[in-house]
């Protein structure tokens, strides 16, 4: 089953799948994935390597799409060379409740490395956390072997995956008080916002539960719920002036990426402090 949304936020196709797109899917929604050629704008030391080509390569390595997005560029003439991400999971990390996935960015203009990094796949709501900095972050230039060089830093980012369940199991176990679960969210409405008191929406709103399952005090599910409601938006709440107004879904794709990693830095810190 597939899932196709026209917009990543506001800025960017998106398409999400429980089985592996084809390519047929992902060009549907991120042509620039099948690029077949550089921007004009690259010099000759730009190593031109498609994302198409790192795909295949990941693909007979075990590892398949599951979500595709692509920014969106009121430039026309940049569309085929834009920024799109890609999310796969590898044949062994698949199980019943998450899978983790590793994340290829890239675009054919200048504007991005080869950047991969470490995520995990809640499949009840379907929006992928991505994890904090120092688990897995591999970047490779637009230069010498590209594809074997990102390929390598695939099984890299496999290899982190013990890590991040350690750090999961650690988050499980660990039971936040009402205080400590409302200090988390403090510091997660000011990974969002430039200032709390700029903050349309307080503590608890981003530590509402979406579903019945999502109750539970242990920092795991307080993390994931606060990052669903933060990204997601749909939040009622009021600005400075007082107006009632309705939270906004996290729009780019950098600043998705970003806010997520920071979250996830922050659940490992909250981690080693309650503990």
């Amino acid at each position: 089953m597939s899932h196709l949304a026209t917009r990543f936020g506001s800025n960017a196709n998106v398409i999400r799948s429980s089985n592996p797109l084809s390519d047929e899917q992902i060009n549907f929604v991120a042509p620039s994935v099948f690029a077949s050629e550089q921007h004009s704008s690259r010099s000759d030391k730009y190593a031109y390597i498609p994302t198409s080509f790192i795909l295949a390569g990941l693909r007979e390595q075990g590892f398949q799409p599951f979500f595709a997005v692509q920014s969106r560029t009121r430039d026309a003439g940049n569309a085929p060379f834009t920024k799109h991400m890609l999310r796969m999971r590898h044949a062994s990390q698949i199980n019943a409740d998450s899978a983790n996935e590793i994340i290829l960015v890239n675009s054919h203009n200048g504007s991005s490395s080869y950047q991969l990094f470490a995520g995990v796949l809640r499949f009840v709501c379907t929006n992928g956390l991505i994890c904090g900095e120092e688990i897995a972050d591999f970047r490779v230039r637009h230069s010498g072997d590209v594809k074997d060089r990102v390929i390598e830093g695939a099984f890299e980012v496999l290899e982190n995956f013990t890590r991040i369940d350690e750090s999961m199991d650690a988050m499980k176990s660990l039971t936040l008080d009402e205080g400590q679960q409302h200090a988390f969210a403090k510091a997660a409405l000011t990974l969002r916002y430039d200032a709390i008191e700029e903050a349309p929406i307080n503590e608890d709103a981003i530590l509402r539960p979406r579903r019945m399952d999502d109750k539970s005090g242990d920092l795991w599910t307080v993390f994931n719920r606060t990052q669903e409601n933060l990204t997601k938006g749909g939040l009622r709440g009021r600005n400075k002036e007082h107006k009632l107004v309705t939270t906004r879904a996290v729009n780019g794709m950098d600043a998705n990426i970003k806010l997520n990693r920071a979250l996830w830095v922050l659940s490992e810190e909250m981690a080693k402090l309650a503990a």
